[in-house]
């Protein structure tokens, strides 16, 4: 009788270890939250580049009444230098006018630290208005369903279907009509935020829908927590993903939906500038002078995709589903799966 010898348990390959890593054991939510998004280089670059350009654009030109370093300010004349072409020559040489003059001597350099500010101003504003709203419709549609999240979806689809370009237009535009200044800019981005919300309440919608029949929200139940505890501690904090990385992306869609507004001449109104409304009021001067497109258009790219990445990054480090491929420990477990693999089975004979 021939009977097979059994495999050892030494040579399976071992399951992925249930406990925690040992790089975030013992550290606290908050510790652990910093160590990952430390550890995304993209994000760390983003948030450097970002803070850069937010101080330069604040300091350079004052705001609200503070002065700034730079000798020129977004609506002073002087005399057209170098053919009004930029005279940047290096980071310690920026000559009298870095960015160049415009077509009647205004200096550019001063005119995009302008723009910048505006386009900063409205992303945070929209980003707070449309993220609240999209948050709470979100929430209280997806835990408390019924005939509240009927009526609340149902005015989800009714701005979902007005053209959110010719919505946001028309606020602009009562907005430019009743305020002036930094206040026009303000209330600019909170009516494009009270549009602009209704993507991020359907995804966060379906989060708490998810997430209200778990386990652990039926455990704070039956232990009397309050509704608003079980959103607000048990139920929020494992949808912040999913919300901060869709709150990234409707502040960089806001900086392009305030640049369309501003190109169509909706947006920010003369004598301020946007980054838009300096693209569009020299776009005739595009094959002559195309400095006046790059300065601005290098803004506008590089804060999108800045809070994208910074975005990408808060999501990965918030969200305890998200796992960093170690391309090394991949490869060890590859080996040693290889190296203590089972012989094929052998046959012997009974005495």
């Amino acid at each position: 009788m021939t009977t097979p010898n059994p495999v050892t348990p030494s040579a399976q390959l071992p399951d992925e270890p249930a406990t925690p890593a040992r790089e975030t054991k013992g550290l606290s939510q908050g510790a652990i939250v910093r160590k990952r998004f430390i550890g995304n280089t993209a994000a760390l670059v983003s948030i450097v580049v970002f803070v850069f350009i937010f101080i330069l654009a604040f300091s350079s030109i004052g705001f609200a009444g503070v002065p700034g370093w730079w000798k020129y300010n977004h609506t002073q004349f002087s005399e057209t230098i170098n053919g009004g072409r930029p005279t940047f020559v290096h980071l310690f040489n920026w000559g009298e006018h870095p960015f160049g003059q415009d077509r009647i001597g205004r200096d550019y350099f001063a005119m995009t630290m302008r723009g910048t500010q505006q386009s900063i101003m409205i992303m945070f504003v929209i980003g707070a208005v449309g993220g609240f709203l999209g948050v709470v419709v979100g929430a209280v549609s997806g835990y408390f369903r019924g005939w509240i999240e009927s009526v609340l979806m149902r005015v989800v689809d009714i701005i979902i279907i007005i053209p959110l370009l010719i919505l946001a237009a028309v606020l602009g535009r009562i907005a430019g009509d009743k305020v002036q200044g930094n206040m026009a800019t303000i209330a600019l981005g909170v009516f494009i935020g009270l549009v602009i919300w209704t993507g991020l309440s359907r995804l966060v919608r379906g989060e708490f829908l998810s997430l209200r029949e778990r386990e652990f929200v039926d455990a704070a139940r039956i232990a009397g927590a309050s509704n608003s505890r079980i959103i607000f501690k048990h139920i929020l904090p494992n949808a912040v993903g999913v919300i901060i990385v869709n709150v990234t992306l409707l502040m960089s869609a806001a900086i392009l939906l305030e640049t369309g507004l501003s190109y169509l001449g909706l947006g920010v109104k003369a004598p301020d500038v946007s980054l838009g409304s300096l693209i569009s009021n020299n776009q005739e001067a595009f094959s002559t002078r195309p400095w006046l497109f790059w300065f601005p258009g290098l803004f506008i790219v590089v804060i999108c995709l800045s809070i994208n990445f910074i975005g990408d990054g808060l999501r990965d480090a918030f969200d305890p589903r998200q796992k960093k491929f170690n391309a090394a420990r991949a490869k060890d477990r590859s080996t040693h799966g290889s190296a203590t693999a089972a012989p094929a089975p052998t046959t012997t004979t009974a005495p």
